[in-house]
This record gives C-alpha cells, structure tokens and sequence, in this order.
C-alpha cells in the first residue's frame, strides 16, 4: 500500500471511531489496520490519533489531516465518476439501513425494479426500527421516517409519511366509537413503543391541541403487529397510512376521529455530512424520490 491507501485506511479509523471497527468495515486484521497507521504516522513524522484500547481520538496534527486527506479522497471519487459517467452500468455495493415495517412493505418491491435496472448492483440492507450510527457501521444510507432534527446528517425527503387513527368494526361495534379526543381515555389503545412521546397529539379544526397520555393495552416496537392486533379487536391504534392502507381498503380497519389532525412526519434518505456518494447511490436517491413522491401510493384511496 502507498500513502493514498493509508490515509484511506485513517479516514475509515476516524470516521468508525476505532480501529477495531475500522478492521472489521475493511474486512483486514485489526493489526493489519495498526500497521497501516504506524507506517503514515512515522512517514509524516507526527502523531495523528490517541489510541486506546476501546475508542480512538484525533490529535490537533490529526485533524487537520483529516480534513485535508477528506477532500483529496473525495476528489478522487468524484474524479472517477465523473470519467465513468458514459458507462451506464452501476457496480459495487449499497449498504442500507432501512425501518423493518416501511422496508419490507415498500423499499423491498423498489429496490427489487432498482436491482433489475442495474442488476451488476448489490445491495445490503439492515432492517431495524433502531437508529443505528450509520459511521460506525459502514452504511452508505439510511431511510429513516421522522421529524428529522439530527444536523449532523444530510437529508433528502422522499415521501410524506401520514398517520391515522383506526380500529376494527368489531372494536367499535362492542366499545362504542369515540367522538372526542377526550373519549380516547376510556378505550384501549394499541402504542408504538419506539414513539418519540408517550402521547397522541392531536389537533381540531379550531386549531386546539389536544395530549392523550398513552394508557396502552399492548405496546410493541412495530407496526405492522399493532395493526393485526387492532384488526383483531384489542383496541383503537395510531400508525402511519403506509402500514394502515389495505386493512382499511378491506373494511379490517375503519378511520376514526377525522375531524382531527394527527401528526404528519416524513420519509428521508439519510447519509452522513463525511460520506462522499458514489453515482450508485446517488441514482438509488433519485429513483426512490420519484418512486414515493409527494403523493404516495399507499395514500391515493384514502
């Protein structure tokens, strides 16, 4: 390896935030990593990370070398695709993590027409709910639905993200429908125990909010199970539409309380500030802006 390798190899130390993480994204030794570092730190005859045994920190020479060794690697990349830009054909790999219950319904059927658009691609995606440091381990995106406040990232929306208040004829037919938000405290509710607030926000159309403390008969970290439970009779469940859509088209679910406005969040495609993106990533942003849109499927009959 030459110089513009190690300092590939310091990028990755630095952005993983230790070298045995660095080790294990770049699939080497951990000693092997180790000796990259040793090898640039004596060619430049200074100091650039404190290691420990656990985590790795920046020295003042360190930072400014990261910086600069930063934008030369980009450079580099950007060099590369844009000299590669007439070959139509992507290659390599797209590290993803993706929401469990908005992945499979929806990215999974997207991704499978992406792959047969440009099937030299491959794609590994990480399904989980949790918000996973996408630096730490080595995801190129994330698609997250939120209210998204992390700065820190760089986000690009694809797709508004409704939610809706629902329970199954059954439900309602026994325990009597609700016709206030107040009238919520008297039934079951069914709660999304990944929420940011143990709450319901709601709002009429005089504008009032209304917080109904969340006194849950069964909670649970997806949503795609609080929806079989509502439809089985538990209990009235606040969920997005992307998961509420064909329970409702069936008749399994009825919306309730549309008088009021439950929150609207978004889907975003996420990817750290440091991360250079290749054309393939790039292309797979595009295609799954124009794929959603504004006015998503899942949203068209309700």
């Amino acid at each position: 390896m030459g110089q513009f390798e190690d300092m590939q190899v310091f990028i990755r130390v630095v952005d993983a935030g230790s070298i045995s993480k660095a080790a294990e994204q770049l699939g080497i030794a951990k000693s092997a990593v180790s000796r990259r570092l040793v090898d640039l730190e004596s060619r430049l005859g200074v100091r650039l990370i404190n290691r420990t045994t656990r985590i790795s920190s920046l020295t003042e020479a360190g930072k400014g070398f990261y910086q600069r060794s930063r934008k030369i690697i980009d450079d580099v990349a950007e060099l590369n695709v844009l000299t590669n830009e007439s070959n139509s054909a992507l290659e390599g790999t797209i590290n993803l993590a993706v929401p469990l219950s908005f992945g499979l319904a929806h990215l999974a059927p997207a991704i499978d027409d992406f792959i047969k658009l440009h099937p030299k691609l491959s794609i590994n995606i990480n399904f989980s709910d949790q918000h996973i440091n996408l630096i730490e381990e080595g995801i190129d995106l994330a698609v997250r639905i939120a209210d998204l406040k992390d700065s820190s990232l760089i986000a690009r929306k694809i797709s508004p993200i409704k939610t809706l208040i629902c329970a199954s004829p059954a439900y309602l037919k026994k325990h009597n429908t609700p016709k206030t938000a107040d009238d919520l405290k008297q039934h079951a509710l069914l709660y999304y125990s990944l929420s940011s607030s143990s709450t319901w926000q709601l709002k009429d159309t005089q504008d009032k909010q209304y917080s109904i403390n969340v006194k849950a008969k069964i909670i649970a970290n997806n949503g795609e199970f609080l929806k079989d439970m509502a439809i089985a009779g538990h209990g009235i469940v606040m969920i997005p539409t992307f998961i509420l859509w064909q329970a409702i088209a069936k008749g399994e679910l009825l919306p309730i309380l549309s008088q009021y406005t439950t929150p609207l969040l978004n889907a975003y495609v996420v990817y750290p500030q440091t991360r250079y993106l290749s054309q393939r990533t790039r292309m797979l942003i595009d295609f799954l802006v124009v794929r959603f849109g504004e006015n998503p499927y899942w949203d068209e009959n309700l």
